[in-house]
Parts: structure tokens; sequence; C-alpha cells
């Protein structure tokens, strides 16, 4: 691609990395966009990506489909477990995002998103600045594409390497 060539991603494709825990659609990466990575997530019936925060990294979510219980303030009080009961110092608590919500997240936000629903949510996801969350997804996406119970351990090396620190634990069923 030149510097005088836009990119052009048709409805259905994009690079796919499926799993039984999401599956993710990259979109727009960093040797085609200078300021975020864009992809196009699948969130199934009851994955919860748990509370995290980043220092660097600013996200955008939009609900395609479905819906998802989603966090974008800091609480109270950071409590181990539990993301959903959350509440700020202004009162603000977790929403359910139908189709149409926004959520923008700027670095130190703490925040997460669930699928509490017994049908598959999809959303549109931006991070800035890329690769890294191109990178992080492919690692992501193959430690859970083993089955069973998700490997803790192996994903918290891995959020730390990239600028992730979790707040509450990863689940899906």
């Amino acid at each position: 691609m030149t510097a005088t060539e836009g990119l052009l991603v048709p409805p259905g494709h994009g690079r796919i990395v499926d799993t039984p825990a999401q599956r993710v659609t990259f979109k727009v990466t960093g040797s085609h966009s200078r300021t975020a990575s864009t992809f196009e997530v699948e969130v199934p019936p009851g994955f919860d990506v748990g509370a995290h925060v980043h220092t660097r990294s600013e996200e955008l979510f939009y609900v395609l489909e479905g819906e998802l219980d989603v966090l974008a303030f800091e609480p109270r009080v950071r409590t181990p477990d539990h993301w959903q009961r959350w509440e700020s110092a202004a009162c603000h608590r977790v929403v359910r995002a139908t189709p149409g919500t926004v959520i923008v997240v700027p670095p130190g936000c703490p925040h997460a998103f669930a699928n509490p629903t017994d049908a598959p949510a999809r959303m549109f996801f931006q991070a800035s600045p890329p690769p890294d969350h191109e990178r992080y997804f492919e690692e992501l996406l193959e430690i859970l594409g083993g089955g069973g119970p998700p490997d803790h351990a192996a994903i918290a090396k891995l959020r730390a390497r990239y600028d992730i620190e979790q707040l509450t634990p990863l689940r899906h069923r």
C-alpha cells in the first residue's frame, strides 16, 4: 500500500483468529495505520474479559449486535472480583450496552466487558497505538484455544508484556 492508496475491507473479510472463547477479525492493522488497530470482535455468551487497565493504550468499542455489560470508570474500591458490582465516586455503575453504544477508554481508566446473555454479541473495537493489541489478541486466543479453563498464569505473563494490568479474572464458558 502506498501513501496514495487507501484500504477497503469488505464485509466478512480480514484475518480471523477464532477460538471457543472469542472470534476476532483483524480489519486494520499497524501495517495500514499509524494511529490504531481495528477489529471486529464476536463475544460469545459467558465471556468476561475481566476488569483491566492500560497505562498507554486508548480504546474505543462500538456495539454492533447483541448486548454487553460494560465498565469504563475508576471504582471507589478495586475489589479483586465481580467488577459488575463496582461503582465510581460519581455513582456511575456498569451499564448494559446495546447496538449503537460507544465506549471510549482513555489510558489509565479501568474497563471491562462481558456477555451475560445467551446470544453472541458483536462489536467494533479500536486500539491505539498499533500493533500491540494485534499481537496480544493472537497470543491470547492461542492460549484460550487450548480448551478447558483458561491458563491464568500464561495470561498474566502475556498481559504484563502488553501493558495490561488485570484487576479481575478473565472468564469464559
